[in-house]
């Protein structure tokens, strides 16, 4: 068992803060990465999930983007820390957290894709005027964090 399972055997359903990390990866034609992932179902969104006690939020992303993508991240770049009420998530189960996500992008990265069939129904790099529907709202809001950040340089 990972330590959110552990901590959900004490706790219950009740809420709990839980820090992740996204990362966007941008290829050489300006695209971004999604996943299309199996929870839930069908929609897209960043590489990332949760952190694992004893881990930094840097080493989350790039294990989540290698787990999830076979991707490697080298150089990272904070976008920023996402949280408060509307980052309040109830799982399918019923388990409640509010989630604190440390959003990054790199272009440096290397590798070759494959994708988990585990947690990923699909991966690929899109513009983003192009992505695939649905796309997780939080995630869309970090790209646009992204893309505004990249246009003020």
């Amino acid at each position: 068992m990972g330590y959110i399972e552990d901590l959900r055997a004490i706790v219950g359903t009740r809420p709990l803060i839980l820090v992740g990390s996204v990362v966007i990866l941008v290829n050489h034609d300006d695209q971004i990465l999604l996943q299309q992932r199996r929870y839930p179902q069908g929609v897209w969104g960043l590489p990332g999930g949760l952190m694992e006690l004893g881990e930094s939020v840097e080493d989350t992303a790039r294990r989540e983007l290698f787990e999830e993508t076979g991707l490697k991240a080298k150089q990272l770049h904070l976008i920023g820390v996402f949280s408060g009420p509307r980052y309040f998530v109830t799982a399918a189960n019923g388990d409640e957290f509010y989630v604190v996500t440390n959003a990054f992008y790199t272009r440096d990265f290397s590798g070759e894709m494959h994708v988990d069939p585990v947690e990923s129904l699909d991966a690929a790099f899109f513009h983003p005027e192009a992505f695939p529907e649905p796309v997780v709202g939080s995630h869309r809001e970090m790209i646009q964090t992204y893309l505004l950040k990249l246009r003020s340089k």
